[in-house]
């Protein structure tokens, strides 16, 4: 798990805040152990179990006859709390898809050996387990201090790019960035580590900016600044950025996402770069600047994916305007067919507690609606108490979220019930594999069974993925990079699989795994998928929809 003082550095360095009370006070608040011995409270079994109500068992009987299988997927942030083997392993086991190496902290040793673990794991567990590198990105921080300042509302207190007489100042603080008193402007607030504290801007100097607290606390060292509405002027890759990329080129990770996106121009040059190396790495974008709202639409045109990164996106732009533009961004994404994750203070209490708040879970399950492919944890797995447990309430009440929605209004194959339809199908570019996968979903929920493909390089599982079928997709992939990649997408469950010289012997190998699995069962119907121009099976290329019983 980590030293208790290497896990005491991350939650200094994340500037955790800490609540003094709650309601579930009579929750255990002991460390859940790698095999999950910790013996939950009634409040946590009401949160995370499994649904036993009259509902949920209607909804077993809706649904079908395969095992109830979680659609959207879950990010995980690796720290000290989660990189030891029995840790990791625990962590995965608990339902884990894709595993998030967070640049900001840590070293290249450090995450190598995180990126072991995951390909151990993925060897002796045929998950497909991906790996996503989260770029630092740039970013305004403020000084080192000899020791916290607390300010009062109404003080005033200085932020200097000089070092020049800094000892014999009162209330004043170095800003890592020099252009900072140029960014700013007199009545602009300024935010630490997203609204913790806030000051307005009263003044301007050549090398100082001085400001009266507008909300006070305890300052500390290397705070993390934002001014509401507005993009420091830094590029979006630093050169930490780009020694962190050549890392994950080398260590092959499967995702970056790449911070503070400003423009679409961003993501051609890292993809540029990726070509020369060779290096086949889908590009997600962070969506957390003002910068990034004004120019959304070229920015998700141009990406593989993105992440709504709420954190930021808060303080810089108003913090109301956050459910509007998650949604917007889910639904464009939705509408490209680009994966998309719903990121930050998703379970944030759970740092510290057993049990989430109702809000938190009532968070996850809006952002299922909203259609999105995956939400992630940041704090939570990565140096909290209950890294499992987070898990286990992220995937429950997701799981339980898709199930209501099948229950209630039926899956749209639009995906959520607040996307435009999707026009692939009606316009003149659409590709017959786009048909294809439209109406293999229609006869998959007509007939009320999973969707099976054999794919080489992933295209088809992602179209079908698109129009969000009501059972599963289970994609078979001889490539692994292919199967770690689709297991971001929604509704997808890759398996590893050699492809056979022949394609029914292939078939029964694959029916073999998923009723192995539990997935499937004598008797039932599946629907399997082949298209393309470059055929598995096929002399020529073609395309068809076939409906086989499980022997």
């Amino acid at each position: 798990r980590g030293s208790v003082a290497s896990v005491g550095k991350w939650r200094e360095e994340f500037g955790t805040r800490t609540r003094t009370t709650r309601t579930c006070k009579a929750a255990s608040t002991s460390r859940d152990g790698a095999k999950g011995t910790a013996r939950p409270s009634l409040a946590r079994k009401a949160i995370a179990g499994p649904a036993k109500d009259v509902l949920g068992d209607q909804v077993e009987e809706e649904v079908g006859v395969e095992p109830q299988v979680r659609k959207t997927k879950i990010v995980a942030t690796i720290g000290p709390a989660t990189s030891s083997w029995e840790t990791f392993s625990a962590l995965a086991t608990s339902g884990v898809n894709v595993a998030r190496l967070n640049m900001s902290h840590g070293d290249h040793k450090s995450h190598g050996e995180v990126v072991d673990l995951v390909k151990r794991y993925n060897k002796e567990n045929n998950t497909g387990i991906a790996i996503m590198l989260d770029t630092k990105g740039p970013e305004v921080r403020s000084g080192d201090l000899v020791e916290p300042m607390e300010l009062q509302p109404g003080e005033e207190f200085t932020f200097t790019i000089t070092q020049k007489g800094l000892k014999s100042r009162k209330n004043t603080c170095t800003v890592n960035y020099d252009d900072f008193v140029n960014d700013v402007h007199v009545g602009d607030l300024l935010l630490v580590d997203g609204g913790m504290m806030s000051f307005e801007v009263v003044r301007i100097k050549p090398k100082d900016v001085e400001c009266k607290v507008v909300d006070g606390g305890v300052l500390k060292s290397r705070r993390h600044l934002n001014v509401r509405g507005k993009s420091a002027s830094l590029p979006s890759i630093t050169d930490k950025d780009w020694e962190d990329i050549d890392f994950g080129v080398k260590a092959g990770v499967d995702y970056y996402a790449l911070s503070f996106v400003k423009d679409e121009h961003v993501v051609h040059e890292l993809r540029d770069y990726l070509r020369k190396k060779q290096a086949d790495i889908k590009i997600l974008v962070k969506i957390e600047s003002a910068d990034s709202i004004t120019n959304l639409d070229k920015i998700l045109e141009a990406t593989d994916g993105a992440m709504v990164a709420r954190g930021d996106l808060g303080a810089e732009l108003p913090v109301e305007e956050v459910p509007i533009l998650q949604q917007r961004i889910v639904q464009t994404c939705r509408r490209l067919g680009k994966p998309v994750i719903v990121a930050t203070n998703m379970l944030e209490s759970m740092i510290d507690y057993p049990t989430p708040t109702r809000a938190e879970v009532s968070d996850i399950s809006i952002a299922v609606r909203e259609g999105t492919d995956a939400v992630m944890l940041s704090g939570e797995s990565a140096y909290g108490q209950f890294p499992y447990k987070s898990v286990q309430v992220m995937s429950s009440v997701a799981g339980r979220t898709e199930k209501a929605l099948e229950l209630y209004s039926g899956i749209s194959r639009f995906g959520s019930a607040n996307s435009d339809p999707i026009t692939w199908i009606d316009g003149q570019d659409r590709t017959m594999s786009e048909v294809l996968a439209y109406h293999a979903t229609t006869m998959a929920n007509t007939i009320k069974s999973p969707v099976i493909v054999f794919t080489r390089h992933g295209n088809m599982p992602r179209l079908v993925s698109h129009y969000r079928p009501k059972s599963m997709i289970f994609a078979f992939c001889e490539n692994e990079a292919i199967q770690r990649n689709l297991n971001l997408y929604n509704g997808i469950r890759p398996l590893h699989l050699k492809f056979g010289a022949d394609k029914e012997e292939t078939f029964g190998r694959a029916l073999d795994l998923l009723k192995a699995k539990g997935y499937v069962r004598a008797g039932q119907e599946v629907t399997v998928v082949q298209s393309g121009t470059r055929p598995i099976w096929r002399q020529v290329g073609a395309h068809t929809i076939q409906v086989i019983e499980v022997e």
